[in-house]
């Protein structure tokens, strides 16, 4: 199969506006239109202009036809998007009653079968809108509450004189309960507007976190560290440690280190099962800025030798 350059089909350049697109195909038509054309094979050619038109025309369409096309060029052999999820589904045959589009673009926007299956459902041509994806950020208190938001964001539309604009919209979207970061929001409905009368893509919305003060999230597990004064982590202690859930208290062992993780069991993200909360123990050493302070560290030294640096290998 070879890739079809709808933009040269119609004689137009890649940025070409909406107006000049009309403009070229109108032409074209009426020279290659079967009726009256005496060009050698004009059925052929009108059907090609046809089906340059119908996409380029379209924002959803053209706007799926340029990502694709920007490596691939006219009669070089092209290897169709893998997978059965074309950009496009078909719900009808063709253009009016009398022709049908090429292979080509069949492999790019949805399946022969889909095709045949939708004759005599409709005297127009008609695709689903195209799916859309964005990234939105979110709290770790969005996902441990859920949440309700309003999330506006630009996309391609045409105006009035068929040329595309980017456009604001705004959607409410519901965050569920215990998302994790990568997960994906379905807003059915939402994404690209189908073609004349087909229905609109959807939007997916890819979770990420907002950085936090004290948290941080490895899918539903939640870490936190906590500063201890040497005494506590030597002595053990009763710490109160905050949750994403409210704070909790936490018995410190009697000579801890730095770096001991303690583990708050379910005291992450919500699910099935939910996430625990890690809790990083940290030593925070006070400074000696008085002879007082300095003899009390000598005397530490005194009773409590210790050679930390022991095991290096120098």
């Amino acid at each position: 199969m070879q890739f079809k350059d709808y933009y040269e089909t119609l004689g137009v350049a890649r940025d070409a506006a909406a107006a000049d697109i009309k403009r070229s195909y109108r032409k074209l038509a009426r020279k290659f239109h079967p009726d009256v054309s005496k060009e050698p094979n004009c059925e052929e050619r009108f059907k090609e202009v046809q089906e340059a038109y119908e996409v380029l025309k379209d924002a959803d369409k053209r706007e799926a036809y340029n990502r694709l096309g920007r490596h691939w060029k006219q009669g070089q052999d092209f290897t169709p998007p893998a997978g059965d999820d074309p950009q496009f589904d078909y719900r009808s045959a063709g253009f009016g009653n009398e022709a049908e589009f090429s292979d080509f673009f069949s492999s790019v926007f949805g399946s022969r079968a889909g095709q045949q299956q939708a004759r005599g459902s409709g005297p127009g041509f008609q695709m689903r809108g195209q799916d859309r994806n964005l990234r939105i950020q979110i709290s770790l208190e969005d996902s441990f509450s859920g949440a309700a938001r309003t999330l506006s964001f630009a996309t391609p539309e045409l105006d009035e004189r068929g040329e595309v604009k980017q456009a604001r919209k705004a959607v409410n979207v519901t965050i569920p309960q215990g998302i994790v970061a990568g997960q994906r929001i379905r807003l059915a409905g939402q994404g690209g507007a189908g073609f004349n009368g087909g229905p609109a893509g959807d939007l997916f919305l890819e979770v990420e976190f907002d950085p936090h003060a004290h948290f941080r999230a490895e899918g539903r597990d939640i870490t936190l560290e906590l500063p201890l004064t040497p005494w506590e982590a030597a002595l053990g202690a009763k710490a109160v440690v905050p949750t994403l859930g409210g704070k909790v208290e936490l018995a410190i062992p009697p000579n801890s280190q730095a770096g001991k993780k303690l583990r708050l069991a379910a005291r992450g993200l919500p699910g099935k099962p939910a996430g625990d909360q890690y809790v990083v123990l940290t030593i925070v050493v006070p400074e000696a800025h008085t002879e007082e302070q300095r003899a009390l560290y000598r005397e530490m030294e005194r009773l409590m030798p210790l050679d930390p640096r022991a095991g290096l290998k120098v």
